[in-house]
């Protein structure tokens, strides 16, 4: 059965739209008028590496099985889908347009995944050890959650690295490191059907490269603890957040291997944290396999590209761990100086744009 699927954001949307378009499903992108003019006219163009194979293997999503159209906010009405996947970064949730459809999402009651590294509010909420009133000043705006069900809202970790090459046209995204998204369960088995089902579609399906069919990476993976995106928490606060430096930012890979005791330091108390929140250790990924993937991380996290271009506001997942962590009676000095340099960065640049 072909599920409707609608995307918010068309980034790692993007990515996540071309797999389910590929595995047969129907897919709508939200995003910016120049991102789906040229996706409506020459399709969402990703590339990625292939394990054994040279070079990357392009995929266009007009010559897949699914149909895949793009449109702006106004275009899509939430109660016409099985699916909702959230794919823009947190502060995005509050502008003119989106604020509005995200509240049409949340009242439709439809299930919806968020693949941010940010969780949703309303998904914190699912985790009874977490208080969720305590948390709302980590987010840009907390209100835009108000309105979810944490029954119909699951968190996906975005585990995939991709970007937009500089050179390219807007539609084209290239996959740096090919590896899968984990999603919780939802707490409804209905919901979580489709999602099962998704994955199995996803699984199944094959890409035709010069009359060989093949298995492309990137696949969906759904687990029936809701820690398990929380995995991503402590690769974050251990090498994304720490690219960023008083006066310039560092690559990942910089950012772990330069001391990778303080890393591991830091990995290992956020691991402790999420254990003591509820989380099966088994449900956290090692140290060591997260270092090894750093290695080929070269280039400083998004979050710290952001800031050094000049951003107001970006995800706070290092604020949100810290505030969490006090409540828990857990405090770490490194994590402290992380989150004092982001804000650093943040009074500047909103200064700057005063």
């Amino acid at each position: 059965m072909a599920y409707k699927i609608l995307i918010l954001g068309a980034s790692y949307g993007s990515l996540l739209g071309a797999k389910l378009a590929l595995a047969g499903h129907n897919v709508d992108l939200v995003c910016l008028p120049a991102e789906s003019e040229l996706m409506n006219s020459e399709g969402a163009i990703v590339r990625m590496p292939v394990r054994g194979r040279e070079g990357l293997v392009e995929i266009n999503s007009k010559k897949l099985p699914g149909k895949l159209a793009a449109g702006g906010t106004s275009a899509f009405d939430p109660k016409n889908y099985d699916l909702v996947a959230l794919a823009m970064q947190e502060p995005q949730y509050r502008s003119p347009g989106v604020r509005e459809l995200l509240d049409a999402v949340a009242k439709s009651r439809k299930p919806c995944m968020s693949i941010m590294n940010m969780p949703p509010l309303a998904y914190l909420k699912r985790i009874p050890s977490i208080d969720a009133d305590a948390i709302r000043d980590s987010y840009t705006d907390a209100s835009v959650w108000d309105s979810f069900d944490p029954a119909t809202i699951t968190l996906c970790s975005p585990d995939p690295q991709a970007f937009r090459p500089p050179e390219e046209k807007v539609n084209v995204l290239q996959v740096r490191l090919a590896t899968n998204f984990k999603s919780a369960r939802f707490d409804s088995e209905a919901h979580t059907q489709i999602l099962r089902n998704v994955e199995k579609d996803i699984d199944a399906s094959r890409f035709e490269v010069n009359g060989e069919k093949i298995e492309l990476p990137v696949k969906l993976k759904t687990h029936e603890s809701v820690f398990v995106p929380l995995a991503k928490w402590a690769m974050l606060c251990s090498g994304n957040y720490r690219c960023v430096q008083k006066d310039a930012m560092r690559p990942i890979k910089e950012a772990v291997h330069s001391d990778l005791d303080a890393s591991r330091a830091v990995y290992d108390w956020v691991v402790k944290l999420c254990v003591s929140l509820g989380a099966n250790p088994r449900d956290m990924v090692p140290f060591d396999k997260y270092a090894n993937t750093a290695l080929s991380l070269l280039t400083p996290s998004s979050a710290a590209r952001a800031l050094a271009n000049g951003a107001p506001n970006i995800e706070r997942v290092d604020r949100l761990v810290q505030t969490i962590a006090r409540s828990k009676g857990m405090q770490l000095d490194e994590l402290d100086k992380t989150v004092t340099l982001v804000d650093g960065w943040l009074a500047k640049n909103r200064a700057k744009a005063a």
